[in-house]
């Protein structure tokens, strides 16, 4: 006798009708019947915000490097030497790790946009308050470093805000074109601010580093309230509705913690996050030492061009080999290893860098190569746990925060005692040659927020 076999799903009545009246599932996502309903960005407002985040992270990245840009110039005026710049520049790691869960956990329930630009006002301001702070305070040092790790409270929201706001507000099939285009600003800002910074301690002097990045950031979240964010941006509407969001809200925390695949990712992504925020504090300082006559400009600007096409690259090829047949988790590993293993060969090459341009060269490889991580572990979260990848990239970038608050100061107290930059540099490629090994041995790409084996729909034979 043929056995039909039907896969229904359980409460499969409730199912139906909660559908039936509101929504229709569809291989694009969930589509409403009413057009007014439909939670998503139409095309033009796709455009519109993506244009616009991917200005904010880029002003978000020029607050947050303006000051390793003008270390040297702050430590002169200041009379502060490695340890006490390693402690400011550290600082905004504090501040910047206590906030990443909480970001994505309000932006939740009150919409991301409306966190990232309340955070904007608050970080913008006090960057261009940052001057005056330092002078006026009769302990620049203990003031500058209080600055800082306001700042990176404020900007600890941005990125899961980012991620909340893309779950709520873009179709799935666009989310990662989005997603990738928008992070690209943390490059573009890093060059754009390397520039116009040392453009303008040439011209002027390191406050309008601060200055000017400070009131545009200002700028641009007055623009976003002023023109595309309707109504008063927190209301008791707002967080009625985030009360009741919080109710149906759990994430299986004990479960994803007993996976070893999220603990490589989250080790992986701390060893990448140390190395990369250690290299984005001190190369400034590292080219002022070893070649004084170099012109800012240069080593400010040059590594970040390579990283922007290697990012767009390194996506590029990670879909491609996907397409073709590769299994997921073979090419995530794939892609940590241009991250971690070769950038690390060229940090290594610039422990005995004797020259200039060769300096340059090196550096540009290891930032251009390091970008393939938002193919590799970035991705990889999504992959692990895509029900609660903003919470538990909350939870990595906490960590990668803890871990850059220890390497930035760290490797300015062994600069100081040892007078050795090529003690910092390999000291770098050991934590992400083991951040490499723990990935490659452990890492995988299948669901583990939810319980694979337990069947979701009952077979009826017929």
């Amino acid at each position: 006798m043929a056995i039909l076999q039907k896969h229904v799903k359980n409460s499969s009545s409730e199912f139906v009708k909660s559908t039936t009246e509101s929504t229709v599932f569809t291989e694009a996502g969930p589509l409403q019947k009413e057009e007014a309903d439909d939670p998503y960005w139409s095309r033009s407002e796709t455009q519109l915000w993506t244009v616009v985040l991917l200005l904010g992270t880029c002003l978000l990245y020029c607050a947050r490097v303006a000051a390793p840009i003008c270390a040297v110039s702050m430590a002169s005026e200041f009379q502060w030497g490695k340890k006490e710049s390693g402690i400011v520049l550290g600082s905004f790691f504090w501040g910047y790790c206590f906030t990443q869960v909480l970001g994505g956990y309000v932006s939740d329930r009150v919409g991301g946009e409306k966190v990232i630009v309340m955070a904007a006002v608050g970080w913008g301001s006090l960057l261009a308050l940052t001057p005056m702070i330092a002078h006026f305070s009769s302990v620049p040092l203990v003031s500058v470093t209080l600055s800082r790790f306001l700042m990176g409270l404020l900007q600890g929201v941005h990125f899961p805000s980012l991620a909340s706001l893309f779950s709520q507000k873009v179709r799935q099939h666009e989310r990662a074109f989005i997603s990738s285009t928008v992070g690209t600003g943390s490059q573009i800002g890093t060059l754009l601010i390397g520039g116009a910074g040392s453009v303008l301690m040439d011209w002027y002097s390191w406050e309008f580093v601060f200055y000017v990045a400070g009131l545009l950031a200002v700028s641009w979240a007055y623009c976003i309230w002023k023109h595309l964010l309707k109504g008063p941006i927190i209301s008791l509407e707002t967080v009625g509705v985030g009360l009741v969001k919080s109710k149906n809200t759990r994430i299986p925390w004990k479960r994803l913690f007993s996976k070893p695949p999220v603990w490589a990712v989250i080790f992986a992504h701390l060893c990448t996050s140390s190395t990369f925020y250690t290299l984005l504090s001190w190369l400034p300082t590292f080219f002022k030492d070893s070649f004084p006559e170099a012109k800012g400009w240069v080593f400010n600007v040059v590594p970040w061009l390579v990283a922007i096409p290697s990012s767009v690259l390194g996506g590029y090829l990670s879909d491609h080999l996907i397409s073709l047949g590769f299994e997921t988790a073979v090419v995530r590993k794939l892609m940590q290893f241009f991250a971690m293993g070769a950038s690390s060969v060229f940090t290594l090459l610039l422990c005995g860098t004797r020259t200039f341009p060769l300096a340059i060269a090196f550096v540009s490889a290891t930032m251009g190569f390091q970008t393939f991580t938002h193919s590799g572990v970035s991705v990889n979260v999504q992959d692990l746990a895509p029900s609660c990848a903003g919470s538990l990239y909350g939870v990595m970038n906490t960590g990668g925060a803890l871990s850059g608050v220890f390497f930035v100061y760290f490797s300015g107290y062994v600069i100081d005692t040892t007078g050795s930059w090529a003690s910092v540099f390999a000291l770098m490629s050991l934590v992400n040659v083991v951040g490499l090994v723990i990935f490659l041995v452990f890492a995988e790409a299948e669901r583990v927020d939810i319980d694979v084996s337990k069947p979701k729909y009952e077979s009826i034979q017929i």
